[in-house]
């Protein structure tokens, strides 16, 4: 069992309401040793540092480009005032998503630029979201560089886009998209040009299950057949190993580091 870090957990989401302590207890008898809980909203913020212990379950602070258009008139002091907690360790998850639209255009861009500033501030990492932003996600980083350390979470664009990304130096967050034949085609093909110095795995749990987990999981465990967990977070890094033809305790050894290294995980 090798030691792994999954830097996108949405432990506030409600589809762990009913057994959230059991979800990370599993996760840690997988060889889970630490989780990054994502947050979306300054509610999940708050929530999100009630589950803290500030060595292996850290979090970030942070506006989801579809919560937008919902952030209240004094978010950015309230966002500021939770992100100086010492068990926030990035900012985030912040950016752009073109793909669904639920928040307009030109408040995702506000809100995600106001969040820049933020991570810039306080001098934490930035845990980004870019979804079918067509380069403004690109652009908006770009024109702030230089940056603390970024993370492109859950990547899934263009190999134009991780050309840009990885100059830059940002980290790029690999989820259960990749472990997906039919969806995960062009990820799985440019997945092996990420150095592996800016590599990071996360399973954004409970959403993008990875598809090489055998049913026999959520049998065992009476979980619902399509959530995700971070216990499942070594079928994302198999699938890695058997794309970049990398031993899978290299990949295990390398992403851990690297999120220590960025988040301080003990």
């Amino acid at each position: 069992m090798q030691d792994l870090i999954d830097v996108c957990v949405n432990v506030t989401n409600s589809q762990f309401a009913a057994d959230r302590a059991a979800v990370l207890t599993r996760a840690e008898q997988h060889g889970v040793v630490g989780m990054l809980f994502t947050a979306t909203d300054l509610t999940t913020t708050r929530e999100s540092l009630a589950l803290c212990d500030g060595g292996s379950r850290l979090c970030t602070a942070g506006i989801h480009p579809h919560d937008a258009k919902d952030a209240p008139a004094n978010w950015r002091a309230e966002l500021e005032a939770l992100a100086s907690n010492p068990m926030v360790r990035a900012v985030g998850e912040c950016g752009l998503d073109f793909n669904r639209s639920f928040s307009p255009h030109d408040v995702q861009i506000d809100v995600f630029e106001q969040q820049i500033a933020v991570a810039k501030s306080l001098n934490k990492p930035l845990f980004v979201h870019d979804r079918e932003s067509a380069g403004a996600v690109l652009a908006c980083l770009a024109k702030e560089h230089p940056l603390p350390p970024t993370v492109i979470h859950c990547f899934t664009g263009t190999q134009e886009e991780l050309s840009a990304y990885v100059d830059l130096g940002f980290h790029i967050g690999i989820t259960g998209w990749v472990c997906d034949p039919w969806r995960g085609t062009a990820l799985r093909e440019m997945v092996a040009r990420v150095p592996i110095d800016q590599l990071l795995i996360e399973t954004d749990a409970p959403f993008l299950r990875p598809h090489n987990e055998p049913g026999e999981f959520h049998r065992l465990h009476g979980l619902p057949r399509r959530r995700n967990e971070p216990a499942l977070l070594g079928w994302i890094i198999q699938a890695l190993a058997e794309l970049r033809d990398e031993p899978l305790h290299t990949l295990a050894d390398a992403t851990r580091q690297n999120a220590q290294t960025l988040f301080g995980f003990n």
